[in-house]
């Protein structure tokens, strides 16, 4: 089911962040590929930034995924993918 007009902004910032963690990737590896600055990412997965379709695109593209895939209402027994760990990784030296 898709989300409705009111519902779609919350559903969408839900939606790419639960794709993202499936797929293992951290919010700045993600901005990195979709081209926008990591607290943007991180800005738009929390909801309080509107993106434009242009913005969508990039993160669909990044995702390997469509656009309407960030606007599907999940199922209410659905479960959240966890986070994913917090921090940096360790820089390894030479």
């Amino acid at each position: 089911m898709l989300a409705s007009r009111h519902e779609g902004a919350g559903t969408c910032s839900a939606e790419s962040q639960a794709t993202r963690v499936e797929r293992g990737l951290a919010q700045e590896a993600l901005a990195a590929d979709a081209s926008i600055d990591r607290t943007y990412a991180s800005r738009l997965e929390r909801g309080l930034e509107n993106p434009t379709v242009a913005i969508l695109e990039q993160l669909a593209n990044a995702l390997d995924t469509k656009i309407v895939d960030f606007f599907v209402v999940p199922a209410p027994d659905e479960s959240l993918p966890k986070p994913l760990r917090g921090g940096r990784r360790p820089k390894h030296s030479l």
